[in-house]
């Protein structure tokens, strides 16, 4: 009963009801029958194409940022990409013009001060620590930022279009990464790079993005989808234990498997104290309708005669 109630909540369901088995080697519950109760919601949009499964944001109205329950849905929707036996590899991507434009600030604009429930940093997907077992390629287009950014450094592969924006925007509201941005990001790009992003919450260009080597492909605007598609159809052609071994061995030599566990850790332990303190504020600053379209001017008053004093000093 207790292994039970740990598996995601579309499976927990899906148990209760008949289930079809098609021989020893097979999975238990029918992979399409778990597709089809994710699709019902309309918020992630899971297809299967032979051997490729795309797993689709579908919250266009608000730049596909994730509440709480689309989130779950997404992080079930990767756990089944996982267990699917015939998926080899897996593409994330955004409906509507968007990648993903991070967790719903609206919604942590209502936190209570009690329930952690209604904040999506503390959820399963926030909390995804493992490689996921097989290749998953993000298709950027459009925003890809706040956790939407942490949520393709996840990924092994990133398209990004050249009219794509990354980065840390959440820095504008006070809200921390607690994705393993902080983690993963460094090991990519640079030490240097990665902490004027962090720091200064700029967004950064599809070009930028694959000139600092956090695109593994550029591509024009509408394109990342179909190029992620041809590029998962050059994985699956080749056998599999081999390239997945190198796969875990690559991942393992650039996160040792002690140190990114550790600095996960410090990462919410740092930083998740602060998402109350000075996040739920900014969230609701975001709701007000401060600081949208990442845009950092007007956020804190400035007084400009302090410049212009020191401007005549230096003279």
């Amino acid at each position: 009963m207790n292994s039970l109630n740990r598996l995601p909540l579309i499976l927990r369901k899906l148990l209760k009801k008949p289930i079809r088995i098609r021989n020893f080697s097979s999975n238990l519950v029918a992979i399409p029958d778990i597709i089809e109760e994710i699709n019902q919601e309309k918020s992630i949009i899971v297809n299967r194409i032979k051997n490729i499964t795309t797993i689709g944001i579908n919250c266009p109205e608000k730049k596909n940022s994730l509440n709480v329950a689309t989130a779950q849905r997404l992080s079930e929707a990767i756990d089944v990409f996982e267990q699917d036996e015939e998926a080899v590899v897996g593409i994330l991507h955004g409906y509507g013009g968007n990648f993903c434009a991070g967790f719903d600030l609206k919604e942590i604009a209502k936190y209570d001060g009690e329930s952690e429930e209604n904040v999506p940093h503390f959820g399963v997907l926030a909390n995804r620590r493992s490689l996921c077992a097989k290749p998953l390629i993000a298709c950027v287009n459009g925003y890809a930022v706040g956790a939407g950014f942490e949520l393709a450094l996840m990924c092994d592969l990133r398209i990004v279009e050249e009219t794509a924006t990354m980065g840390v925007f959440n820095r504008r509201f006070g809200i921390p990464m607690l994705c393993g941005g902080t983690v993963r990001l460094p090991a990519m790009i640079g030490y240097a790079r990665a902490m004027e992003l962090i720091l200064t919450g700029r967004g950064i260009t599809g070009m930028e993005a694959f000139n600092w080597g956090l695109a593994t492909q550029l591509v024009p605007c509408g394109a990342s989808l179909g190029q992620g598609i041809t590029l998962a159809h050059c994985i699956i052609k080749f056998p599999q234990a081999a390239l997945l071994a190198d796969r875990a061995s690559a991942h393992f030599g650039t996160f040792n498997a002690k140190q990114i566990d550790e600095a996960l850790q410090f990462e919410k332990d740092n930083s998740s104290h602060l998402l109350y303190e000075e996040g739920v504020k900014g969230a609701k600053k975001f709701s007000e309708g401060v600081g949208r379209h990442g845009k950092s001017n007007h956020l804190k008053k400035i007084n400009t005669e302090n410049f212009k004093e020191l401007n005549n000093d230096l003279l």
